[in-house]
């Protein structure tokens, strides 16, 4: 059967189960969209700009663990999509972006909305694609589904030239992928594993580290098991919230430079630490010669090249989260005779104590203010009302942290962030993607003043699939997080933070088609929110906070995380702060 590139494009995304796309139409996709007019089975989303339909894929992949789909056209288009493939990239996440390009024989001719994708979208994608035939198409994009979705996920990008849309072939789509030069490995080595087991065994302060990996790999089961089996504490990346259970007993909750006290100091004082599906970044390690110094370092991963990329490990593993710790909890209940010995039992009990100690010392906490409102007690009152049912995302700043530190979850796949890139503007949109993978959940985007404007035209997308997002804005009229920075790192030398000028946000919900709600003190803010919970479609909450309030504790960069400033600092701290300071 002949169809057109354009039609045998949208049949592929019918095979692969895609049920929503995220676009926005321009000439060189016409093609798509006017195949797409009388086609059915599919759901598009119309964007107001390029890089909430890569967010929106993002949303949308994170909470449902399906490949998230964006499509947009040439030049513009596609350079606008760029901070979005970067951000799925840094994260791991699942998305296939297809671009529209020139006809082929004016590829390289400057011809009107011309970029060269391919070349732009090669660093920030796991793999793409320049289609040059519709012969082609269904084997392409077959591939680059199976790209995003396995191994360690990714995004994939596709361009397609206007000439190949239109053009006529035979359509064929083929049931399996065979590529000789992508092979990742799932099963980790026995003899590893093995290896891993006895040195977790023989621990006396073990540390689960955990990163995004068990999300991706839907490997919280496994995780849950083998800490209850080794009774080892376990703390996660900004990534990996919700991967453990926030309110379970070995919790500690995230690590890093603005986690808690006590899992940063657990990893340091820790003599086994077991990575799992996490990347040790810069934000986690600190100064990466004081990160976990006296430890055994056990890392497992589906991508070999994060290995001992930044931190030298002793036990490398090589393969699927879900499946390498299913085999673990295995070796470790036969290494343990199906339960952990009394000995061994007593001496993790005195481990947890001591833990239990740092996090009675130094507990996430913050000063009360009658008069005004404090970001923190916004997010204790968020996690009262959802009690870890809903779908939390957030955009990128001090509300962020704040968000990590005081929401609890119970579930992976229940928390969507921005972590590796840390892109403002992300929130929304993303939000946007979760919603319309789960309408009706409740969707909850925390997000800044400064974070949510940069995207903030994507009200009129939720307005009209209403979509029922409803989006806390912490108000607190700056670049909160630069503020800070620049109080305690560069001795009070505010320069470009004041944003003042901002916009009504009432008035802007209301302008979008949207409910607008505002709370100014600390009476106001439990009705506020109970208010847009239970309000139908997207409601937006402006929530005027105290101005100067702080993200604690804070690891400044290149410092180490046993030196957290836990509280607004002295001269002194603040000189240390700016000496380690090394990039923001």
């Amino acid at each position: 059967m002949k169809l057109s590139g354009a039609r045998i494009f949208l049949e592929c995304l019918k095979r692969e189960g895609v049920d929503v796309v995220f676009g926005l139409p321009g000439g060189a996709v016409l093609p798509v969209y006017d195949a797409m007019y009388d086609f059915r089975g599919l759901t598009h989303i119309l964007v107001r700009q390029e890089a909430g339909a890569g967010h929106a894929a993002e949303g949308y992949a994170r909470v449902s663990g399906k490949v998230g789909v964006a499509l947009v056209t040439s030049g513009p288009a596609a350079t606008n999509l760029v901070t979005a493939l970067q951000d799925a990239y840094m994260d791991s996440i699942p998305i296939v972006a297809f671009t529209g390009q020139v006809p082929t024989h004016l590829i390289g001719n400057d011809a009107f909305q011309e970029a060269d994708n391919v070349g732009i979208t090669r660093s920030c994608t796991k793999h793409n694609f320049l289609v040059k035939d519709p012969r082609d198409m269904a084997e392409t994009i077959k591939e680059a589904f199976y790209i995003a979705g396995t191994g360690r996920p990714g995004p994939v990008h596709v361009d397609l030239p206007k000439d190949v849309l239109l053009k006529e072939a035979e359509f064929h789509y083929p049931e399996k992928v065979h590529l000789r030069s992508y092979n990742p490995t799932y099963e980790g080595h026995p003899g590893q594993i093995k290896r891993a087991a006895q040195t977790i065994f023989r621990a006396k302060r073990p540390v689960l580290y955990v990163g995004g990996g068990v999300i991706s790999s839907d490997a919280a089961p496994e995780l849950l098991a083998l800490a209850e089996l080794t009774q080892i504490p376990v703390t996660t990346t900004v990534m990996a919230l919700g991967a453990f259970p926030s309110d379970h007993l070995l919790s500690m909750g995230m690590l890093g430079m603005h986690g808690s006290y006590w899992a940063n100091m657990a990893v340091y004082n820790s003599d086994c630490l077991i990575a799992v599906g996490a990347r040790f970044d810069d934000r986690v390690t600190g100064k990466i010669e004081h990160f976990s110094p006296n430890s055994e370092i056990i890392h497992i991963d589906i991508d070999p090249s994060s290995i001992s990329k930044n931190i030298k490990v002793h036990i490398p593993i090589v393969g699927d989260a879900k499946r390498v710790l299913a085999r673990l909890v295995q070796e470790m209940a036969q290494e343990q005779g199906g339960q952990l010995p009394d000995i061994q039992r007593a001496i993790r009990e005195q481990w947890l104590r001591q833990i239990a100690e740092w996090r009675q010392k130094h507990p996430f906490q913050y000063d009360w203010d009658d008069a005004v409102i404090k970001p923190q007690y916004v997010m204790e009152e968020i996690s009262n009302l959802i009690r870890g049912e809903a779908l939390v995302v957030t955009g990128v700043g001090q509300h962020q942290m704040w968000a990590a530190q005081y929401v609890k979850f119970k579930h992976p796949r229940h928390w969507c962030t921005s972590g590796g890139l840390g892109t403002m503007g992300y929130g929304l949109p993303a939000a946007l993607g979760a919603q319309a993978a789960f309408p009706d959940k409740l969707v909850v985007n925390i997000d800044g003043d400064g974070s949510f404007v940069m995207n903030s035209q994507e009200l009129a997308t939720l307005a009209e699939h209403q979509l029922p997002v409803k989006t806390v804005i912490i108000n607190n009229g700056y670049h909160g997080m630069v503020r800070q920075w620049q109080e305690i790192i560069y001795g009070g030398r505010f320069c470009a933070i004041d944003l003042s000028a901002s916009p009504d946000f009432v008035k802007l919900a209301d302008a979008y088609g949207c409910v607008g709600i505002r709370a100014t003190k600390p009476s106001e803010v439990v009705p506020a929110l109970e208010k847009a919970f239970a309000t139908p479609g997207p409601v937006v909450v402006d929530m005027v906070v105290d101005r100067e309030e702080c993200v604690f504790p804070m690891v400044p960069a290149g410092g180490a995380n046993k030196d957290m400033i836990l509280t607004h600092p002295n001269k002194e701290q603040k000189a240390k702060a700016a000496k380690s300071q090394t990039g923001f």
